[in-house]
């Protein structure tokens, strides 16, 4: 009987889970962590030139590579948070920067005073997170009025040539569900924050083979955490139909692998005062 029968959302996280598989892929990271850093900075570019916070707080650090990049950008201080334990250590020792402090929390429990942060900045983050406009209004809550919330989330469409590859094979879970585009804009419209602006962009990397991209999807941690995954890859005969399933999606650059991004800027605006 699978997880749905019984009644289990196949597509639940285990924030546990989450924080185990990002912690143990902290040494490798940084290794095949491209699109991460392409799409921090693409999100680094949609801040205003001018604008100069002073207080910072970059959710969902990781490795700490866009950390030090905040913290060298604007100077004052940076706090760089994230859940997994394992990530943190490694971040700490390999940025020991005098203005960069390490918290391990979770971004829809922020141990963050109101009004306490300037900007917040968020990369391929709160696409782990249970419930989108918790993290939400953690950060409202937690931003001064007039600061800046810079994220950047992965939407349906990313990994679909791994599902749909999948599928040849069977019918288990082994992508991770992604939240649409309009229902992250009602959420933010729910949250309090104003949208300032918005960019959907599309990334597609490329792997010599299949195990080449499953090594990488390992290597950053960002395993498949549904509750109705396969434990396991499935065996060498699965892995055999996978391989020869993806094939027929290979490009000239080798087999793709799409990534469908949301990046917004937003802002908290305190409301008018009535007469």
């Amino acid at each position: 009987m699978n997880s749905t029968a019984r009644g289990v959302d196949p597509y639940a996280l285990d924030k546990r889970d989450i924080a185990r598989s990002f912690s143990r892929a902290a040494k490798s990271y940084d290794s095949v962590a491209e699109l991460q850093r392409q799409v921090g900075t693409a999100l680094l570019a949609l801040l205003p030139a001018d604008f100069q916070p002073a207080r910072t707080l970059d959710l969902g650090s990781g490795t700490g590579y866009f950390s030090a990049c905040l913290s060298n950008r604007f100077g004052g201080q940076t706090l760089a948070l994230d859940i997994a334990p394992g990530m943190l250590e490694y971040a700490r020792r390999q940025r020991p920067m005098a203005d960069l402090h390490w918290i391990c929390a979770d971004a829809e429990r922020l141990p963050l005073a109101p009004g306490s942060q300037d900007l917040v900045f968020s990369c391929l983050a709160l696409q782990w997170c249970e419930g989108l406009e918790i993290a939400l209004k953690e950060v409202a809550r937690t931003l001064a009025p007039g600061g800046l919330f810079a994220l950047a989330t992965l939407l349906p469409g990313t990994l679909h040539e791994l599902e749909q590859a999948w599928r040849g094979v069977d019918d288990a879970v082994h992508v991770n569900r992604f939240i649409p585009a309009p229902e992250v804009q009602r959420t933010v419209s729910a949250s309090g924050l104003q949208c300032v602006q918005t960019v959907q962009r599309r990334w597609v990397m490329h792997y010599p083979d299949t195990a080449a991209l499953l090594h990488a999807l390992r290597a950053l941690g960002a395993n498949n955490v549904n509750a109705g995954r396969p434990h396991g890859l499935g065996g060498r005969h699965k892995l055999a139909a996978l391989s020869q399933g993806y094939e027929r999606l290979r490009e000239r650059d080798g087999l793709p692998a799409t990534y469908q991004v949301y990046l917004t800027l937003l802002q908290r605006v305190e409301p008018a005062e009535t007469l």
